[in-house]
């Protein structure tokens, strides 16, 4: 079946015990709506509807799936609804609060804390188009919650799979928070090789291109270094697959001399690395070099504009 989009829930239905608002986000495997439970709380639900396997027409609330699709789907669903379960016990400031998850419509529903701010990458384009870089301290700042937030998955036996700045949402307090994990849509990809990878070009380990490769932490800490570059330098690393041809990040790095300090850089260039033996051996190396550095500076107050998730869902592609 060829992706379509899907349409959303209806306005004002109730499900699960919640008021659909608005759809506010969709992309190839998921829904997300703003919501409201019954003591008139926001909330945001996501949908498991991967387009490339359902097809839901206007006026239906359960999606069609044909047989050839039915295996693949069930496998992603399954895969959502226990990455769902176990992120529901997870309770860190930096990482996005499950509060319930409920089957409906044969499919699944996860239900996040609704927050108000901003993504990391909607931060980059602004300061881009001021032709600003986000400063060191800044960057030390938000990584170290990202870290932190990383490391209480990782301890979960969890791993995130699609950390880039799009899903990394800064709060208007500026601390950051970790969004839209990728496992589910791994499992699809691991599965079903006729389905288009969904990894994020520049941000992805080289591992999540060989199909049947071992992932763990070390995938994750890659994404954190591409995701620091990116921040760096405003614009993603060299996709991992270009670099197994003709690897130029060296020439990239040489290009930030003298910008950010060596002991940044050398992390960045560490957590990088196409070989995961070579890069830090888990979140908490990575975390004490951030720790490590200059006192943060407080990112300056245009910078934080409380635009809720709106504003976050415009730029991530996909929520899915």
């Amino acid at each position: 079946m060829a992706a379509q989009n899907n349409a959303p829930l209806p306005e004002g239905l109730e499900i699960g015990g919640y008021r659909i608002v608005k759809k506010i986000a969709s992309g190839g495997f998921s829904i997300v709506y703003l919501a409201y439970d019954g003591d008139g709380n926001a909330v945001a639900i996501k949908e498991y509807l991967p387009s490339a396997l359902a097809l839901r027409q206007p006026g239906q609330l359960i999606p069609i799936i044909s047989k050839a699709n039915l295996p693949v789907f069930r496998i992603g669903l399954k895969c959502f609804f226990e990455e769902g379960r176990a992120l529901a016990k997870i309770v860190h400031p930096n990482v996005v609060r499950v509060l319930n998850f409920f089957r409906a419509n044969d499919t699944v529903y996860m239900v996040m804390a609704y927050e108000s701010g901003h993504s990391l990458q909607e931060q980059i384009s602004r300061l881009m188009a001021r032709s600003q870089r986000a400063s060191e301290g800044f960057i030390r700042q938000a990584f170290k919650g990202v870290c932190g937030g990383l490391r209480e998955v990782h301890a979960n036996k969890l791993l995130h799979l699609d950390l880039k700045p799009a899903n990394i949402y800064l709060r208007t307090d500026g601390t950051p928070l970790l969004l839209d994990f990728g496992a589910a849509r791994q499992t699809i990809n691991t599965d079903s090789p006729t389905l288009a990878p969904m990894y994020t070009p520049g941000f992805a380990a080289p591992e999540l291109y060989a199909k049947g490769a071992t992932l763990g932490p070390w995938t994750d800490i890659y994404s954190i270094g591409a995701a620091i570059y990116a921040c760096m330098a405003a614009a993603p690393p060299q996709p991992a697959d270009q670099r197994k041809a003709r690897d130029d990040m060296a020439e990239r790095f040489a290009k930030l001399d003298g910008a950010w300090s060596p002991e940044l850089l050398a992390m960045v260039k560490s957590c990088l690395a196409m070989d995961p033996l070579a890069r830090p051996q888990s979140v908490f190396a990575v975390q004490k070099v951030l720790q490590a550095g200059p006192p943060a500076a407080p990112a300056p107050a245009e910078e934080s504009p409380a635009s809720g998730w709106r504003s976050l869902v415009s730029r991530i592609n996909p929520f899915a």
